[in-house]
């Protein structure tokens, strides 16, 4: 592993650091609000607000997007690849949809399950700019220890009521199980999202690529949001603590930060380093500032069974994902 390998896997686990924090705080914002889908909507608008600042008073960022749109013009980079901000979009809007009922580490398991198993698809096909990566027997038992993980946390959520999520009371009862899912969709789509964003920064650099992550994002929350306020309407009051609007300024930090991340290691590679910072990051955060779901002994489990398959997935990983990215 060379010394852009070993430095992007520092940067994974600052990322996933990033991404336990955010949960906290979007998942709060949500219960604030009973709308999960607005906060996520606002995260992804204060996200926007500060990358228009920021490329405002860059002229070197602005010569990025004119790189990124040539490149789209030339076919180097494909429409489709722009559209990672809708997968963003998604997990975010689980964030604060289900953090508040079901605490950071169980979010973290599910999406951080989701994310190996989709890694494994994103990496054998290429879709990222470090290359193929072969599907192995040691990454294949990883995933399957994921998904064991997973289950494990959806068992810790007996009965069917959705208590504590960021939903109108009218809308509260919801399987328990989906609470688990839903996360674990969210993570799959990350993956998808990294490799794309990856591909766009390559060309544009990483915040060109965090611009169209939050500017595509945005669009599809606040059509999304457009429904939903139809049927229940707007929310009361916004609440006035300034920590619970830091979800998008910490979402432009991670997302910059992965699109140069993934150019230096594998998604895969990327995915696994990332999981020990939001694994420790999302106990520590239960545990110091606990909602109102407490860990139970499950969760801990669960929690533990997924930094073993981190540990199974990335068994030869290391060295090949070096390998690709020389």
């Amino acid at each position: 592993m060379d010394g852009r390998a070993r430095l992007g896997v520092v940067f994974g686990f600052c990322i996933g650091v990033g991404v336990a924090v955010q949960s906290r705080v979007n998942g709060a914002l949500g219960v604030r609000l009973h709308d999960g889908i607005a906060a996520a909507a606002v995260s992804f608008g204060v996200g926007l607000v500060v990358l228009g600042v920021v490329f405002g008073v860059s002229g070197r960022l602005r010569a990025g997007v004119g790189r990124l749109r040539r490149g789209v013009a030339a076919g180097v980079v494909r429409p489709w690849q722009l559209a990672g901000g809708l997968c963003g979009a998604l997990f975010v809007a689980c964030q604060g949809l289900t953090v508040g009922a079901i605490g950071v580490t169980a979010f973290t398991v599910a999406a951080v399950a989701g994310q190996l198993v989709s890694s494994l698809v994103v990496d054998r096909l290429g879709v990222a700019p470090s290359g193929r990566t072969p599907v192995t027997a040691m990454r294949i038992g990883g995933a399957g220890l994921a998904v064991g993980a997973v289950l494990l946390a959806g068992l810790n959520r007996s009965g069917g009521s959705g208590g504590g999520l960021a939903l109108p009371d009218s809308m509260q009862v919801v399987p328990s199980m989906l609470l688990v899912v839903l996360p674990a969709l969210a993570g799959v789509g990350l993956a998808w999202q990294q490799a794309v964003n990856g591909r766009v920064g390559a060309v544009g650099g990483p915040f060109s690529a965090a611009l169209v992550n939050f500017g595509v994002g945005l669009v599809a929350l606040l059509v999304i949001e457009s429904v939903v306020l139809i049927g229940i309407g707007r929310p009361a009051e916004f609440p006035t603590q300034p920590w619970l609007y830091l979800g998008g300024l910490i979402g432009v930090a991670f997302i910059a930060l992965a699109a140069l991340t993934v150019r230096w290691i594998s998604v895969l590679l990327f995915g696994l380093t990332s999981v020990a910072g939001q694994l420790t990051a999302a106990l520590a955060l239960d545990l110091l500032t606990p909602t109102g779901a407490k860990i139970s002994p499950l969760s801990v489990l669960g929690c533990l069974l997924t930094l073993v398959a981190v540990v199974v997935a990335a068994r030869r990983g290391d060295q090949r994902a070096g390998a690709i990215t020389r």
